[in-house]
This record gives C-alpha cells, sequence and structure tokens, in this order.
C-alpha cells in the first residue's frame, strides 16, 4: 500500500494544519535563523526582496500585524496601502486553500490576532507552500509577516537536528504530537511507519523511534541503527 502524503484534509481545522506543517517550518527558520545571525531585515516592497546585510531573498508578503488594533490583515485584501501583485501571490493561494477547505483564518481578511498568533499563521503558512522560512519585519505602526524562498537556506539533514525539532515542537506549541512527527516526518522526505504504541522515521541507516501514550503524548525518543 502507498505511504499516505501530508496534504490539507476538508476536515482539518488551522490547529490540524499547523500540527502537520509547523515542525517543518520551526526547523526551516533555525536554518534562516542561522544564517542571517543578528542581522535586521530590510524590506524591499518594490523589489518584492529582503535583505539581511549582504543577503538578499525574494520575499512575499503575507499579511499586516496592526500594533495599534491587534488585528491581523491578509494582504490580498489591501486596497488602502495597494501593495503590488508579484508581493502578494502567496497570500491569495493560501486564501484559495482556505476557500476549498473552510479554514477562517485564511479566508477572513481582518481580525484579531496578537503577535504570537501571525507567528503561528505564519509558520503554518510557510510550512504548507514549502517556502524556506519568514520574517516579522517589524515597524512603528506595523509588523510586515513575509515569507522567503531562497535555495542559499540549506536544512541539517542529521539525526539529532531532526529529534531537536521535533521535540521542542511537540513541547512548546499546543499541537497533536504523533500527527506532527508524522507531518514532519513525511514533509522531510524521510519513511514513516506507525504502529499501535509508537512511530518511527527511517532517516538513512537509522531510525528515530517515538513512544506515545493512548492519549498521543511522548513517553521517550530513541535513535537505532538497522
Amino acid at each position: 500500500m502507498k505511504e499516505k502524503a501530508i496534504k490539507i484534509e476538508d476536515s482539518d481545522t488551522f490547529q490540524t494544519i499547523f500540527t502537520k506543517y509547523g515542525a517543518l517550518a520551526l526547523d526551516k527558520q533555525e536554518s534562516l535563523g542561522n544564517l542571517i545571525g543578528d542581522n535586521v531585515g530590510k524590506l524591499n516592497i518594490e523589489k518584492g526582496t529582503i535583505s539581511f546585510g549582504e543577503l538578499e531573498f525574494n520575499a512575499q508578503i503575507l499579511g499586516i500585524l496592526s500594533k495599534e488594533t491587534n488585528k491581523w490583515h491578509w494582504a490580498w485584501d489591501n486596497e488602502d496601502i495597494g501593495l503590488p501583485q508579484d508581493i502578494i501571490k502567496e497570500a491569495s493561494e493560501v486564501k484559495k486553500i482556505g476557500e476549498e477547505h473552510d479554514i477562517p483564518q485564511f479566508t477572513e481578511s481582518v481580525f484579531d490576532a496578537d503577535l504570537l498568533e501571525a507567528h503561528l499563521i505564519s509558520m503554518a503558512v510557510s510550512g504548507i507552500m514549502g517556502d524556506s522560512g519568514y520574517y516579522a519585519d517589524d515597524n512603528e505602526e506595523f509588523t510586515f509577516f513575509v515569507t522567503i524562498q531562497s535555495d542559499e537556506i540549506p536544512l541539517d539533514d542529521s539525526i539529532e537536528r531532526f529529534i531537536n525539532v521535533y521535540n521542542k515542537f511537540q513541547k512548546e506549541f499546543d499541537v497533536k504530537p504523533r500527527l506532527a512527527f508524522e507531518g514532519y516526518t513525511k514533509l522531510r522526505g524521510y519513511k514513516f511507519k506507525e504502529k499501535e504504541e509508537f512511530s518511527v522515521a527511517k532517516i538513512g541507516e537509522s531510525r528515530v523511534i517515538v513512544g506515545f501514550t493512548e492519549r498521543g503524548n511522548v513517553t521517550h525518543i530513541q535513535t537505532m541503527l538497522e
């Protein structure tokens, strides 16, 4: 039987989507952070780029968080700002996904959100769209959330990185650990197997085994060679 791919199902809530795609997004954020260091991003809306020192990446504006009103504004609804169409293509694609699968967080143009919620939205989207990461460009009144695409941001393929990212994700975010492990494993391109009490990711010649309670909480994480 062919292994079931990770994708958005019609029954998925935003939280389910975040659970599936968030660990991969976290992994890529760590790679981006290691590359840019302490450099502050400079967004160029007209060029559709964001630069960190000498590094320059293609960027897409997802949304804007208002500090005054604590509201998220999707970039696809920007008549007041007049953003170029080329820099909001990804946001428009997210709207289509939301309409197809009935995800209110992707289809409501403006809604109440704090800084954490804006980061969760950006993580989910960057995971879904296969981006290299995202960045919060902070201004006095607004924070622009942009996604980044670049071949200059390599992923760490080590088992240690995989375990550390997964463990951090399932501990620090409100997710279902078992589904998060499946999503992260498959999206990284590793083979996945699921048993009643544990799940397995095959990474090269090694396996990462995660044990779960009946409620789906993590009991242990171990590695073994074949």
